[in-house]
């Protein structure tokens, strides 16, 4: 099988939390890079970018199938960005800088501090994750507040020429200013029609509140206050617990990241290479095949598929073909978690 690739779709996620919480250390685990981990505020001014592999022991084993030369694993790249404070929206510490690197990710890990300990100073003098919490989302909050009333601005002036576009824009926005001025994050507060529309016609609103999150409480799980998990539930959001310190709960996390954005793995295979490809899960046949190549998407004539699981039970596609567990699908089956696939294209 040949296959000619592009680069795939890559999760891009923003590490953030308060100075002195883990963020250095995990991005460094994370990436096995050696960056600057300093035990003060502000060691990491401008974000550190690395490229993960995604855990995934199927992609092994299809290229010991295949004996594959090469094997590609789909990836998340990791943003680390310098630690927010009190006031950052409104540019304390180097607080809007670091926001405006929020803004290029796709979603959010925030790192909470629960491990005690005075060896490693904490920006608010204490240890009080749930304040921390409060105090990334009141920062993110109000930088989103700030960015919706710029446009709201401009959107009132457009309205009164009577433009039946510029009046529905302007309602959209009072309501986004309104639910951000009642405190609350739009990722879990908005409605579904919402959150179609900021990522359809006003994606370059770029909120950061409307981004999926997962918190990683830094510590061990005898050290988190019973309240936090309720807390972070109620925010719509999910938690992975993590002792960086014993390098523990790395999988997880980059795992967790893939779901929490409803991203799932298709593969390729064969003797030149074995590749994990990342798509959103209800992606269809043509637009999966353009992740492979763009003219694959265009030219699209059919698939060959083999599940995963089928395929490794009957060691190879000749076998899968003869116990009739190849199928052949067009351009309107959706491609599933794990699916192994050869592109039929003109």
């Amino acid at each position: 099988m040949i296959f000619f690739f592009r680069m795939a779709q890559k999760l891009s996620i923003g590490i953030v939390g308060l100075p002195n919480v883990g963020k250095s250390t995990l991005f460094k685990l994370l990436t096995r890079q050696d960056i600057l981990v300093a035990n003060y505020p502000f060691a990491t001014i401008d974000p550190n970018v690395g490229v993960v592999a995604v855990p995934d022991e199927r992609l092994d084993r299809l290229a010991e199938l295949s004996k594959s030369k090469k094997k590609i694993p789909a990836v998340v790249e990791f943003y680390d960005i310098a630690g927010l404070v009190k006031g950052a929206s409104t540019g304390e510490g180097l607080g809007n800088q670091f926001l405006s690197h929020i803004r290029e990710t796709q979603a959010i890990v925030v790192v909470l501090r629960v491990f005690s300990g005075s060896d490693v100073i904490h920006v608010e003098n204490s240890v009080d994750p749930l304040r921390d919490m409060e105090i990334i989302s009141t920062e993110l909050i109000l930088k989103d507040l700030e960015t919706v009333e710029k446009r709201l601005a401009k959107a009132e002036a457009e309205a009164r020429s009577g433009k039946k576009e510029a009046v529905s824009d302007r309602d959209f926005l009072v309501g986004l200013r309104d639910l951000l001025a009642a405190g609350k994050m739009v990722v879990s507060s908005a409605d579904e029609k919402t959150l179609l529309r900021l990522q359809e016609q006003m994606k370059d609103l770029n909120l950061l509140t409307a981004k999926r999150q997962i918190y990683l409480l830094n510590g061990k799980p005898e050290e988190v206050p019973p309240a936090l998990p309720e807390k972070i539930a109620a925010a719509g959001a999910d938690y992975v617990v993590a002792d960086l310190a014993n390098a523990q709960g790395i999988p997880e996390l980059i795992q967790k990241a893939y779901a929490v954005l409803n991203l799932i793995s298709f593969f390729t295979t064969g003797e030149d290479e074995t590749r994990a490809w990342t798509i959103t899960r209800g992606t269809k046949a043509p637009q999966a095949a353009g992740v492979i190549h763009t003219d694959f998407e265009q030219k699209f004539i059919r698939l060959e598929v083999v599940g995963y699981d089928k395929l490794m039970a009957a060691q190879g596609w000749t076998a899968a073909k003869q116990k009739g567990w190849a199928r052949i699908e067009g351009k309107e089956y959706e491609v599933q978690d794990g699916d192994v696939l050869v592109v039929r294209h003109g």
